[in-house]
């Protein structure tokens, strides 16, 4: 294998490129073997399709991809072997470098020989079958007898059930993107058919060299934008002030002549704003990210957020302006490494010809900040937004922005809302809540009952009252007079409210509504706090509630800064970090059951520890118990959680029982184990099969993503049944789905019983094993997580390590839990079900 790769090491500079060297990339014999084809823009855009072989990958380079039509002859030109790493290498390699430019991977799979493969390779001859996201059915390569540098090869697809005439279906055309990320490849402007539509305006330039860290890259389909800290004063040091302005906050994305809008939370509002779309197609750039603010302002040229919400809901959208204050991509070029004051610069560019009434660009200002803030503030706007000047565009929550605000202001949970009174319609007041940052519980935070109108009376009723429930969704509710004449609300909608000041009881007083919001979900709702720019350490506020829990703050985290995974550059900061914020979130998977920690203490490097019981780990507030002989920990608590990482712990492995009853599991799980060379499409197909399996018998059943390769079907149990009789059941699904479709399911566990096909582990249900739980972090290289999913997901999924440490936020902060309905779920293994099985 090493003379087989000795061209490929010898093209190639290791430390400029990211290209794997093929260390380490070797696999056991038990395993399918896999192909990939990458979509590669070199010097010319073509499609490497690489099949795996005696421990390397066989290449060809096939400049115009694959067809499906028997009748169509791909050209194949074979070059060096790859290793077998390679099959998940996305990135750019650096201009100047051998093959400079963006490989995705378009397909992935198995491929599966007819005969013996190494001889047919060795005669040039190769037919077999592909199993891929995208291609199946016969395929064959033929080495031919053309001159050249290099072997000319022929792809050529067999006439199948899968073959279709190209005139009817371009397989290269109607699926360009990524099987593994949202990347695409999207064409130059050597080879777009999009350029005769293009703006006639002149494209807009940027030189590279004017941009301090701006790489050339693929448009993402997707991006988060950067937040702002709330701050007590002004921090020192090199700064830039704009205007906070009171509206939305959209990213605008422009791909060539398409132009979408998205809210900060993804939601694709394009349709809401075409008069903004049309301006900003008429910049005429051939591709961009921009971040900004969209907003109508009042005579005074102060934003009004109610005006914004009147505009949209009137359908006048060419009464909002867009202000722009960032570039992230322009021109084929990433800007974020760049600094703040050149991406900037760069965005003013490209602004200045436009005579497009909906753009602005959102200047700054050359001024004291005390000074600016008392203008605004006696303006009536918000305040201020500061950024540092040499700050890079990081896509979250960050100290390099912050916001100083003229007000307390802040979106509400909308609870209930009580009848007017006198000559008053509508509504007489709105109730509100906030949820704890520590227990996540949502928690009644007062009453706003100005700011209202008769038009905004009538309209915000009419969406008051399909939300009605008959008692508060929430704990601790008003009670007596405040709580007279109320109608509680089922807690989805926000408002904007001011506020002068806020009880001890966390109630806010002499508020003032300022409008609904939908561009958050209720759940990411809590007390926004200052930090205090000192210290910079934020101030954890609980209103009416003793700090009975741990913040990473309070928490003394030893080597805070050592690196887990140098994959991604991770520490055990942001470990820390990471289970901090998703506290609320697992705690209801680990509460009362018993649980098994993955320790790193030198990281993913070093060597993983799996500890079932607490000996020499020294956390607070861990609770251990006695069950089956055998000491258990159970971590009920985010101050025990912490103190877990505290001891480098990574992941978090919980029993199918709790402590109410050891004995009668509550719960059992299908463990859906891959091949790794399957394409996830087979994973998808698996999961569904089992689903509908389920669904068949009548149980109720809960998905999740392993984090690593596979699924986790849960199915929650009415504690009856013991150990044995649990497994038993567990164990009959599995194996009549393995009998039903016995080449692509199997029961029989080991890695040389899954070859090529999925092991439906059913083991996990003894009594003592654990799985992975909801929300922990996988001890594997991008550290993903493990993440409850909504059936109606499952078909959108790129693959089970899709979230990891780094964007779990995202999805956190736009959804609502998937497993809502989990406690509530009753169900039993019945003798009825066993026999529906065959009396396994």
């Amino acid at each position: 294998m090493a003379r087989s790769l000795k061209e490929y090491h010898s093209k190639r500079n290791f430390d400029a490129t990211p290209e794997p060297s093929g260390k380490g990339g070797q696999r056991g014999k038990a395993h399918a073997l896999q192909y990939c084809i990458q979509k590669h823009d070199a010097s010319h855009l073509h499609y490497d399709f690489r099949l795996e072989l005696d421990g390397t990958l066989k290449s060809w380079a096939i400049p115009k991809g694959p067809s499906l039509d028997p009748k169509v002859r791909r050209l194949a030109v074979h070059v060096e072997d790859h290793p077998l790493d390679y099959a998940n290498f996305e990135g750019h390699i650096p201009e100047g470098h051998y093959g400079g430019g963006d490989v995705i991977v378009w397909d992935r799979g198995v491929w599966i020989p007819e005969g013996n493969p190494q001889q047919s390779y060795e005669k040039g001859k190769l037919r077999f079958r592909l199993q891929g996201e995208k291609l199946s059915g016969i395929w064959n390569l033929f080495r031919t007898h053309l001159a050249g540098k290099k072997e000319q090869w022929l792809l050529i697809k067999s006439a199948d059930g899968e073959a279709r005439p190209e005139a009817e279906f371009d397989i290269v055309a109607a699926l360009p993107d990524s099987v593994l990320s949202d990347r695409t490849l999207a064409p130059k402007a050597r080879q777009s058919t999009k350029a005769a539509k293009a703006p006639a305006k002149p494209k807009a330039k940027t030189k590279p060299q004017s941009l301090s860290g701006a790489r050339k890259a693929t448009l993402p389909a997707t991006l988060t934008p950067e937040l702002a800290t709330l701050v007590e004063s002004a921090p020192s040091g090199d700064w830039r002030y704009e205007v906070k302005f009171d509206g939305y906050r959209v990213l605008a994305r422009i791909d060539g002549d398409e132009v979408r809008l998205f809210t900060r939370n993804g939601n694709d509002w394009t349709a809401k704003m075409p008069s903004q779309a049309n301006a900003l197609a008429g910049l005429g750039v051939q591709s961009a990210w921009l971040d900004g603010e969209m907003v109508v302002a009042r005579e005074d040229g102060v934003s009004d957020f109610q005006a914004l919400q009147n505009a949209f809901d009137d359908g006048r959208d060419e009464a909002i302006v867009y202000y722009l204050f960032d570039a992230l991509y322009l021109n084929g070029l990433d800007l974020r490494q760049c600094p703040l004051q050149e991406r900037r610069a760069a965005l003013e560019a490209l602004l200045a010809p436009s005579e497009a009434a909906q753009l602005r660009y959102s200047a700054d200002f050359d001024e004291p900040v005390q000074s600016l803030l008392d203008s605004a503030c006696r303006m009536g706007m918000e305040g201020l937004i500061g950024k540092r000047a040499d700050s890079l565009y990081s896509g979250k929550r960050s100290s390099d922005w912050v916001k100083l605000k003229c007000q307390q202001r802040q979106e509400f949970v909308i609870v209930g809302y009580t009848d007017p009174k006198g000559s008053r319609s509508g509504f007489g007041a709105l109730l509100l809540a906030l949820h704890d940052r520590d227990s996540g519980e949502l928690r009644f935070a007062g009453k706003v009952g100005t700011g209202f109108n008769t038009a905004t009376l009538a309209s915000i009723l009419q969406k008051l009252e399909p939300l009605q429930v008959p008692k508060p969704q929430f704990s601790r509710p008003p009670t007596g007079a405040q709580a007279r004449d109320v109608h509680w609300l089922k807690p989805v909608l926000l408002a904007e409210v001011a506020y002068a000041q806020m009880t001890r009881d966390g109630v806010v007083r002499h508020s003032v509504f300022h409008g609904l919001r939908d561009d958050k979900p209720a759940k990411a709702i809590d007390l926004e706090q200052p930090v205090n720019t000192s210290k910079a350490t934020p101030r954890k506020a609980t209103p009416g509630k003793a700090k009975t829990s741990a913040s990473r703050e309070s928490l003394r985290l030893t080597h805070p800064d050592r690196v887990i995974d140098a994959s991604c550059g991770a520490t055990k900061r942001q470990v820390a970090e990471y289970y901090t914020q998703v506290a609320a979130w697992i705690e209801p998977h680990l509460k009362r059951r018993p649980v098994a920690l993955v320790r790193a203490p030198e990281g993913l490097a070093g060597e993983l520890f799996f500890q079932k019981n607490a000996a020499h780990l020294d956390i607070p507030g861990l609770v251990t118990d006695e069950a089956a002989g055998q000491t258990v920990m159970i971590i009920n608590r985010p101050d025990a959680l912490l103190g877990a990482v505290q001891m480098n712990t990574l992941e978090l492995h919980t029993w199918n029982a709790t402590d109410q009853n050891y004995d009668k599991p509550d719960r059992f799980i299908l463990d859906l184990d891959p091949d790794p060379a399957l394409p996830w499409k087979s994973m998808l197909e698996a999961t569904q099969l089992t689903l509908t399996l389920l669904d068949e018998l009548g149980l109720n059943a809960f998905l999740k993503t392993s984090g690593g390769k596979g699924m986790h079907i849960v199915v929650p149990l009415t504690r009856r049944a013991g150990w044995d009789e649990v497994k038993d059941f567990a164990h009959a699904i599995v194996k009549h789905l393995a009998g039903l479709f016995p080449d692509r399911l199997t029961s029989v566990s080991g890695p040389k019983n899954r070859v090529g096909k999925i092991f439906i582990d059913y083991l996990r249900n003894t009594k003592g094993a654990t799985t992975a739980c909801a929300y922990t972090l996988r001890a594997r290289e991008g550290l993903p997580v493990s993440v409850p999913i909504r059936r109606d997901e499952l078909s959108e999924l790129k693959g089970a390590n899709q979230w990891t440490l780094f964007n779990l936020h995202e999805r956190l902060a736009d959804s609502d839990d998937p497993w809502a309905d989990y406690g509530a779920t009753k169900q039993s293994i019945t003798a009825a079900l066993r026999d529906r099985l065959g009396g396994d």
